[in-house]
């Protein structure tokens, strides 16, 4: 079996941006979002309303009284879950954004950089508008819940009972807080999103520059002399012949072994 290069890469830990637990949390936060417009639905379809109804006081006129025509449990059941599940996410998010980006050297060296680099001024300036219109969204969507909750629980035991005034949510309010925990939720993702650029920004340039540093310190270094390259050293104890070249011989050397062979001769 081959061994490919993301065998040999190493495993992100689990705080780390780009694990497969932060994916996991962030798909969780999405998936609570959409349970908590679900429950604002619920809760909208299902809103107590008021029935008006004309009683005669003894002779002092006509007077309208008004009933409920709920009790309103299942408004506030379903809204006291849509609260609960948006909080849930919120705190998922931005606790698992809080550890990643605290344990991440990248995204603090990003935020030293030089005021005029283009890339970095963008990621910084769309992560604080994320930021800022997640928790807005958020605060939002929690206070239109908190009025429903507070309305629909004023009425739970005898809400047959005629009574000169009701109080009712009007209409559009939970499905106005179901958005707003809808866009909770996918403001955070956009959040973790430019997180992970960010980061994966700042390991690209790395890369690029250690690359540009080796070859720039390849080209820059003097080449070896040749003659050192194919010098011949000894070992230890070993005492090395004298070379002997044949250049070196003078028209004497070679009259005198002439000599030699003709006398031989």
């Amino acid at each position: 079996m081959a061994v490919t290069h993301d065998d040999l890469a190493p495993t992100p830990k689990s705080s780390d941006l780009g694990s497969k637990t932060g994916a996991f949390l962030m798909i969780l936060s999405i998936v609570l979002g959409l349970f908590c417009f679900i429950l604002c639905l619920i809760a909208e379809a299902t809103r107590s309303q008021v029935k008006w109804s004309a009683t005669n006081d003894e002779g002092k006129g006509i007077e309208s009284q008004c009933t409920y025509t709920d009790s309103g449990k299942l408004p506030l059941l379903s809204a006291t879950a849509a609260f609960l599940a948006l909080a849930i996410a919120m705190v998922v998010q931005h606790t698992y954004l809080l550890v990643a980006v605290s344990k991440s050297d990248s995204l603090v060296e990003i935020a030293w950089e030089d005021p005029d680099s283009a890339i970095p001024n963008t990621l910084t300036w769309q992560a604080g508008f994320f930021f800022v219109s997640t928790w807005m969204s958020f605060a939002v969507g929690e206070i239109l819940l908190l009025i429903g909750l507070s309305i629909e629980s004023g009425h739970l035991k005898n809400w047959k009972t005629p009574r000169p005034s009701c109080l009712i949510i009007r209409q559009g309010l939970f499905t106005s807080a179901g958005v707003f925990g809808l866009v909770t939720v996918f403001l955070a993702s956009a959040l973790y999103i430019t997180a992970l650029r960010a980061e994966r920004y700042f390991h690209t340039r790395e890369n690029t520059r250690r690359h540009v540093l080796e070859v720039s310190a390849m080209y820059a270094s003097p080449p070896t002399s040749p003659g050192r390259i194919n010098t011949i050293r000894a070992v230890h104890n070993e005492e090395p012949l004298p070379r002997q070249d044949q250049n070196l011989h003078t028209l004497y050397y070679y009259l005198r072994a002439f000599d030699k062979q003709s006398s031989l001769v």
